[in-house]
């Protein structure tokens, strides 16, 4: 328990020790998924506060699943080495070399430099990639484009089909963070990239998660007025699609939401990654800090 005593300068700031025993206990033994990207990842101290934080999730007995992105460093990669990108409707088309480069960074530069982080701060980190053990079956993923005319061609983009939960289980029962890198399986061995918002969501509801967290650079779900929506349900995020209140890349973060809600994940929650320790503000004190969305 040595990392606990690490962490008591933010449980004197944060809330008190009684104060978060009761939320630590009723999340022992579950899982709990986080998707981890944007500018913490690339900040030197945020980084090690949330390995700080994984591994003390860990200690008090919850199985926290750590799925990671990589869209800028693979940007960085691709022309450092002079590779063009095509995207269609935001999403970047991969052929066979850029697939190289993305499991590349991705599986490889990225995903060691959070497991270095994490054993660092006194957790047992693994890395993955969705491709060991078969982690997360893929298929290609389709979009039509905006004039629904025809299919778009996005080339190795998928999305996932099967989670391999027994793999995950095991993980789980040990002493083991498993580190996802989303890079998927397809049926003949081919690799896939998958967005990982994508993939932690539906690691999320494979193992029937307590939490899904997405890291994000925003303070949350923001009204049409700015502010910040603390909570809502799964039909509140469905009407606030619906109606055009959210814009951009907040509504593929949603659908994720809403889509791992719906296929049994308790709560998932959309955080700014750039608050040091948000997952311990978000999980262990009353209010919280970002947006939280529940079951109807």
């Amino acid at each position: 328990m040595q990392r606990i005593s690490d962490t008591k300068h933010w449980l004197r700031t944060a809330a008190t020790i009684s104060e978060a025993l009761p939320y630590m206990r009723r999340f022992a033994g579950r899982s709990l998924v986080i998707k981890y990207g944007g500018h913490a990842m690339g900040d030197e101290a945020l980084a090690r506060n949330f390995a700080r934080d994984v591994v003390l999730l860990k200690q008090v007995g919850i199985n926290p699943v750590v799925v990671h992105g990589g869209g800028p460093q693979i940007a960085r990669m691709l022309s450092r080495l002079g590779i063009e990108s095509d995207f269609v409707d935001g999403l970047r088309v991969t052929d066979a070399a850029t697939i190289e480069v993305v499991e590349m960074v991705l599986a490889g530069t990225i995903n060691k430099q959070i497991v270095s982080t994490i054993n660092a701060e006194g957790g047992t980190a693994v890395g993955l990639s969705g491709k060991d053990g078969r982690l997360i079956e893929a298929v290609p993923l389709t979009r039509r484009t905006r004039d629904a005319e025809r299919v778009a061609d996005l080339g190795f983009v998928g999305e996932p089909s099967r989670i391999n939960i027994e793999l995950l289980g095991h993980l789980g029962d040990s002493d083991i963070i498993p580190v996802v890198a989303p890079i998927g399986a397809g049926a003949g061995g081919e690799t896939y990239n998958i967005n990982a918002d994508t993939a932690a969501g539906a690691i999320a509801a494979a193992l029937s998660a307590i939490k899904l967290l997405l890291l994000t650079d925003v303070p949350g779900v923001l009204d049409g007025d700015g502010a910040l929506i603390s909570h809502m349900t799964s039909e509140e995020a469905r009407r606030l699609l619906a109606g055009g209140a959210v814009s951009g890349g907040m509504i593929p973060k949603l659908e994720t939401c809403l889509a791992a809600i719906e296929r049994s994940t308790g709560a998932a929650h959309i955080l700014d990654g750039r608050v040091p320790h948000v997952i311990l503000l978000e999980l262990f004190t009353e209010h919280g800090t970002g947006t939280m969305i529940v079951p109807d």
